[in-house]
């Protein structure tokens, strides 16, 4: 068994970063674009269509029109009864749904390979055909609120997590939930929901990615003959949005809760986002994340917190680059019963801190990249997975080729590059602080506050 596991190792530190992904794309006159994935290993297709507005599009005032508009899609077009899209897919043997986050909304269906037509026919139908009715407004609104009751405020981690993210983001419209304000979701209505829709669902403002067992000349003819007669939104400009202002000192915060089952410190700070041609930085940030707390038996804060010293349950480093404006880099601990949250946060502090003088372990980031490229290769057996790799790129300002280019940069970087990242981001004057906890004693918040 120890031959084998490192047989295997060793064919992934030998193997190139990964399989090359048959990857075609084209643009229609209307301005919509196109991304293929060719796989033949099943006669399934994957069908997506993303839209590059999400929650930080929205107009001021109108949050969670984005998601409540993701609802409205599924009820009726002209060709379609309410519910009837959905019905379909199910007896043609597929299945359907759609997302929305800050930067994008994305519809997808997975099939057999000869539904691709149906599929096209449909959602290009529902791209400028939706016909609501007050009734429809009122049922998804009514909806949408229940969803935010149930994920959100009956939630203490969640309405945590909201409260941190706006006060990470002052300016920014990526402080506003996705889901929305309740106040303002209340108020959302027919015009808010047409407002949106004719603005932003349109082909000059969409990426179609078709994954699968599937010939991209085919895959181009279908859309030509069902979204290229789409009439695109004229004058839609690029994205503007309001930008933060300099964050001049640390923003901290406690949020308390009966309900709280386990407390911790979260820390997050600003950091760039992955900008086409220029994602050097965010290459390194991801190694940095990975290194420092990708792993609670191996990284630096899961060997120091948890495995040596037994101070925390969990620690991690987190960061993810594909945003279309800035984003965040995060480190969390939950101490272990017997230290506090005071405690905890020096801990954390303090192994970051000799993280910087120390530096970066050589043996443990070729582990790291040898990880990640393994994940890279397994990756490539979900074709919705690399379809979804694809769109939200796309979505979020980036290029087939600069997603082509992301796993040779990963390879890339240098245990130097990785410090000039750490450096540069751990500056606590751009921090948001988070305590989670329950509500405190009268000696407790005295014990805190010495």
């Amino acid at each position: 068994m120890r031959r084998l596991i490192a047989s295997i190792f060793a064919c992934l530190i030998a193997a190139p970063l990964w399989a090359a992904e048959n990857v075609t794309t084209f643009e229609l006159e209307n301005g919509l674009e196109a991304v293929v994935i060719e796989d033949h290993r099943a006669p399934v297709v994957v069908h997506m269509l993303w839209y590059r507005a999400g929650a930080a599009d929205e107009p001021p005032g109108k949050s969670g029109i984005a998601h409540f508009l993701e609802h409205l899609l599924f009820k009726a077009t002209e060709n379609l009864e309410s519910g009837e899209f959905s019905e379909i897919v199910e007896a043609n043997g597929g299945r359907d749904n759609a997302f929305t986050s800050w930067d994008y909304t994305g519809y997808f269906q997975r099939v057999a390979a000869d539904r691709l037509e149906l599929m096209m026919q449909m959602e290009a139908d529902r791209m400028r055909n939706i016909r609501l009715t007050e009734e429809d407004i009122v049922t998804e609104r009514d909806v949408i609120l229940e969803e935010r009751n149930q994920r959100t405020d009956s939630d203490p981690g969640a309405l945590f997590g909201e409260q941190r993210r706006a006060a990470q983001y002052l300016n920014h419209p990526y402080g506003i939930p996705i889901i929305g304000w309740r106040h303002e979701m209340e108020e959302l209505d027919m015009e808010d929901a047409l407002d949106f829709y004719r603005t932003f669902y349109a082909p000059n403002n969409a990426v179609l990615v078709v994954a699968g067992d599937v010939d991209p000349a085919e895959v181009e003819e279908l859309a030509k003959k069902h979204y290229g007669p789409l009439e695109p939104t004229p004058g839609l400009g690029q994205r503007f949005r309001p930008q933060e202002p300099p964050q001049l000192s640390e923003r901290r915060l406690i949020y308390e809760d009966p309900r709280v089952a386990q407390p911790y410190v979260i820390r997050t700070y600003l950091a760039p986002e992955r900008d086409p041609g220029d994602q050097e930085k965010a290459a390194a940030l991801t190694m940095l994340a990975e290194v420092l707390g990708g792993s609670s038996a191996t990284s630096v804060l899961g060997r120091a917190l948890q495995v040596d010293t037994n101070r925390a349950v969990y620690s991690s480093a987190f960061y993810s680059g594909v945003n279309y404006d800035d984003t965040t880099f995060g480190l969390v601990i939950v101490p272990t019963p017997d230290y506090t949250l005071a405690e905890a946060e020096a801990e954390l502090d303090k192994e970051v801190a000799k993280f910087l003088e120390t530096g970066v372990d050589p043996e443990q980031l070729e582990r790291v990249k040898t990880q990640i490229r393994a994940s890279l290769i397994y990756a490539q057996d979900d074709v919705g997975g690399t379809a979804r790799k694809y769109g939200a790129a796309l979505t979020s300002g980036l290029t087939v080729e600069d997603v082509r280019a992301w796993p040779g940069l990963l390879k890339a970087v240098t245990e130097e590059d990785i410090m000039a990242a750490a450096r540069e981001i751990f500056e606590r004057q751009n921090a948001v602080t988070g305590w989670y906890r329950k509500p405190q004693t009268e000696t407790e918040t005295v014990e805190v506050s010495q």
